[in-house]
Order: C-alpha cells, then structure tokens, then sequence
C-alpha cells in the first residue's frame, strides 16, 4: 500500500490546501468547530463553498462565527451525553458529505465517568463521536462518496487501549495517559469505519494538528506549559518554533475532508506534516509516526463492539469483524 504523500508542509494552511477546489453543493459537519482548530477548519471549508454545520455544546459560543460567515448553520451537541448526541443525529436531514469529528477534551486532571460508564477522555474523544458517526451512518451513506476525519494527536505513540480497564477501575488514574489511550482510540474509530463502511461509498482517517494554543489546553497547569515551553514564568503565552496556527494546526483534517488528494485513501493517518505517517512501534521513545497498535483492524473491532454494546445496539454486520468479549 503506497503512502500518501502531498505536495503541502508543516506551515500549510488549510486555506492553501483547498487552493483552487471548489465544494458548492457540499455539506458538512464540524464538531467543536467554534474556536481554535475547529473554527480554522469551518473558515476553511465554508471558504471554499461547503456548507458547514457548527456542531458544539453551547450554540451561543459560535455567535461571531455565524456573523462572520453567512449561512454557518450552529447545533447543539454535548458528546459526552449520548442522549444529546442520539437527537443531534435525529435532527439531521439529507445527505452529508462530510464529518469532520474534531471536539475533545485533554488531561482531565482526575478521574470522571459519564453516565454511560466511561472514563471522560475516552467517552467524548471515541464514544461520542462513535455513536455520533453511527447515527449519521444513514446520510454519508446517501452522499454517495462521504469522509469521515477524525482528529487525533501524536499523543497515540505513548499508550495503546487497555482493553482489561479502559476506565481506570483498576489502574491508578493518569491524566496523560487517558489522553494518550482516547487519541489512539480516535485513530481505531476511523480504521473501524474504514473496514466497515467502504461498500456504502464512505472513507475515514485520522489527522493530527501538531502542537497549537487552543482551548484544548483549559486543563494544563502553568508548570506544565511551562515545561512545554510555551508560557513564561509570568503566565504569558509563548509560540515556540514547534507550535503552529489553528489555520496551519487545521491544514491535515481539511487535507481529508476535502482534498481532491485524498479522495482514495482510507483507513490512514496523516499527520502536522500533511503526509501519511510512517507506522512505528509505540512507546515512549517514538519520536513521531503512527503507533501500530492505532491502526490494528482487531483492536478497531474490539473497540468498536465496546462502544455498540454501551449504546445498546448490535454491531454492524461484518464477516470479517473479529468476535470480542464485552468487558464489565
């Protein structure tokens, strides 16, 4: 399987990698799409002709970007509650061209389940978007040749899923490594759609954005930016060499969702670079790359029926998915 490669860099902005394409008559979604990557993301798509819908938890934080771009749709959608995901997708009416599932949370400092049971980071950044893919499975299938781009993080190469306790039942609770095991679920969430869902004329990828100030980082203390090397000792902002703009940060998941480039690829990774990253074992010395445990198509179905079973509906049916038992 060749690798994706692209004529874009590090530095490209989403605006630049949609130079020229033009997406009239195209519809998408954008979850957390208010500020930050997500709202680089929405400029970008909407700036190309696509009509996009702001899919976020408080409709009211989209204000200045529905006055900034005529015909910006906003929704409702808390991911972290099925139910509100459940009448999101009910809402939704027609065909969609893309999904773009870009909302998360990062580092929650201690551990909280949802009402469904699941560890927080692991229930918005997989579960929500699963269950929000799954409801819209209907109308991608209609679009006839939808994306699916789900926004991950270089986070995946320190941790893999802990299938014997994802919710940290067990284990001591760790911040950054509920983060690192809910981005390498996102990466599982697309493989999964990718083995799934191609019959129905529906691709998936995973994108990682590269290291961008966002509200993502509402839950790092000052000495952990400070150890980033992005806030001064007075609590200032830095913008190291290594951090991009939300416009570059949004480049790779807007590469996916509208690209003419990668109108064939699924299943894949792409990372700040804007190429498909090289698959690497795992761990705390992988300086970059995609972990291989990310892209195993039995730890995807595993996942996956760990999520239909929480939402209380069967897997889809698949030969070739891999029978897993349900874990308490």
């Amino acid at each position: 399987m060749t690798r994706l490669t692209t004529p874009f860099t590090v530095r490209t902005t989403a605006a630049e990698i949609l130079a020229g394409v033009d997406l009239t008559g195209r519809r998408m979604i954008v979850t957390g799409g208010a500020s930050g990557l997500g709202a680089a993301t929405v400029r970008a798509l909407a700036g190309a002709g696509a009509e996009v819908t702001v899919a976020i938890r408080n409709p009211a934080a989209a204000a200045a970007l529905v006055t900034e771009i005529p015909g910006l749709q906003v929704a409702a959608l808390d991911l972290s509650d099925l139910a509100s995901v459940r009448r999101f997708a009910a809402t939704w009416d027609g065909p969609l061209h893309a999904l773009v599932a870009n909302a998360g949370v990062m580092a929650v400092p201690t551990r909280q389940l949802t009402a469904a049971g699941w560890e927080m980071q692991l229930a918005v950044n997989y579960l929500g978007h699963f269950a929000l893919a799954l409801g819209l499975h209907p109308a991608l299938r209609s679009a006839g040749d939808a994306r699916v781009v789900v926004v991950t993080s270089g986070a995946q190469l320190r941790s893999g899923v802990d299938f014997g306790d994802p919710h940290f039942a067990q284990r001591p609770y760790d911040p950054w490594t509920a983060y690192a095991q809910s981005k390498t679920a996102d990466v599982l969430l697309a493989v999964g759609i990718a083995q799934r869902w191609a019959a129905d004329g529906i691709i998936a990828n995973a994108s990682a954005p590269g290291r961008i100030h966002t509200a993502l980082q509402r839950h790092l203390d000052t000495a952990t930016m400070q150890a980033m090397g992005a806030m001064t000792e007075t609590g200032a902002l830095i913008h190291p060499e290594n951090f991009k703009t939300p416009d570059q940060g949004a480049a790779p998941a807007v590469l996916l969702a509208a690209s003419p480039l990668a109108a064939a690829v699924t299943g894949r990774y792409v990372d700040e670079d804007n190429q498909e990253a090289e698959t690497v074992p795992g761990g705390p010395d992988a300086p970059s790359g995609v972990a291989a445990w990310a892209l195993d198509p039995a730890a995807a179905d595993h996942l996956w029926e760990l999520a239909a079973a929480t939402l209380a509906v069967p897997g889809t049916p698949d030969p070739h998915a891999v029978a897993a038992p349900v874990l308490p």
